[in-house]
């Protein structure tokens, strides 16, 4: 069972590592990915989420001892969705705040005050970051002076933001779900003084045309250590209904 982290009453729960924490909404039908539906069922984006939390939590164990796995999840009392998700190691903290930008701040908030030197939120859209760049992210917090660290989605975003200080004002103004969201972030930076590294870029998966893409690249990519539970559930979805399923109009048209 995974150790389930109540931030108004736990303290110092964690060693002095570096938290790689997914933020989380419980996988349900109807509830995640409803960008990808149609062309996925409700209970396939959900099947697909799931492979998408398999898959970077299988990253973030892959990045050494240095770290630890976290998962921040969404509504209360969830819990029991992660017993055969997540490895068990993992500890379970729950989301706090009613915007996206104070939730982001209050999970770095009580990561950090519970005992990690370091933390880096995560999102759940981005299954084929790799090991290496969960990797790097730690190491580069592990410097003395005050940074930041920032992994660039192709739409504009961000699959990760790192820090060894909760600073709000790096979640504050933020035009959320825009393309502006990452170079917004970098100004906060800015107004702060931080210095920030830039990890490799990677990409979301929240519209078809973004599924489509993931199905390119994992059904014709050789080898098996990327994303293997995504590849699966895909292969498994095209080798029973076909590739076109999952084929864009703009890029069918």
């Amino acid at each position: 069972m995974h150790h389930i982290l109540d931030p108004r009453r736990d303290q110092a729960f964690a060693p002095k590592r570096c938290a790689l924490a997914i933020m989380t909404k419980a996988p349900r039908a109807g509830i995640v990915k409803t960008r990808l539906q149609p062309p996925l069922k409700a209970d396939e984006a959900a099947q697909l989420n799931v492979c998408f939390l398999r898959d970077i939590a299988a990253a973030i164990v892959s990045a050494g001892r240095e770290s630890k796995g976290v998962a921040v999840f969404t509504p209360i009392d969830c819990e029991a969705d992660y017993v055969n998700i997540l490895p068990s190691d993992f500890i379970l903290i729950p989301q706090r705040g009613d915007s996206f930008g104070e939730r982001l701040m209050n999970a770095a908030n009580d990561l950090l005050r519970g005992g990690f030197e370091s933390c880096c939120l995560i999102n759940s859209d981005s299954p084929m970051v790799t090991a290496d760049a969960f990797r790097q992210a730690v190491v580069e917090l592990q410097g003395a002076d005050n940074r930041i660290v920032l992994g660039p989605s192709d739409d504009g975003g961000y699959y990760l933001i790192g820090m060894r200080k909760a600073h709000r004002r790096l979640f504050e103004d933020i035009d959320w779900s825009t393309e502006r969201v990452f170079a917004q972030t970098l100004d906060r930076a800015r107004e702060l003084t931080l210095n920030v590294h830039v990890l490799p870029k990677f990409y979301d998966i929240d519209d078809a045309m973004a599924l489509w893409r993931l199905c390119s690249e994992l059904l014709d990519e050789k080898s098996d250590d990327v994303a293997p539970a995504t590849r699966e559930f895909l292969v498994e979805l095209v080798g029973r209904d076909g590739r076109e399923r999952f084929c864009p109009s703009s890029v069918s048209s």
